[in-house]
């Protein structure tokens, strides 16, 4: 999460912090941060879909970057359940976000959700 709210942060590409971090960081992370950045259109499309009355510009940046990392995971990683993506999202939008954030993450993924796994 802080690599992509750096590169979100700094207006750089995440391949670039990723690249000028001094030790090499946790697979899952590089996992996480490459899948992000290699399905940014599709990510920031179910996202804009899905929250509605917001722009991803107007969102606050952590809350995005929660969601666009549980999104990747939704579509791209079935060994996580999805019960699992949902809940490590709004913990950490509870512990680093808004009063507001954990129930707004968890409103939009879970409509990500049912649109991208279907049950």
């Amino acid at each position: 999460m802080g690599l992509l709210y750096e590169a979100q942060a700094k207006g750089l590409p995440a391949s670039e912090v990723l690249a000028a971090l001094p030790v090499q960081p946790d697979p899952l992370a590089v996992t996480l941060v490459e899948g992000v950045a290699g399905r940014r259109e599709e990510i920031d499309g179910l996202l804009a879909a899905q929250a509605r009355g917001w722009t991803l510009e107007r969102m606050p940046v952590l809350d995005r970057t929660v969601m666009e990392i549980a999104t990747f995971e939704l579509l791209a990683r079935d060994d996580v359940p999805t019960p699992v993506v949902l809940d490590e999202a709004v913990e950490l939008a509870k512990r680093f976000g808004t009063d507001d954030s954990a129930r707004f993450v968890n409103g939009v993924l879970s409509a990500i959700a049912k649109k991208v796994r279907p049950v």
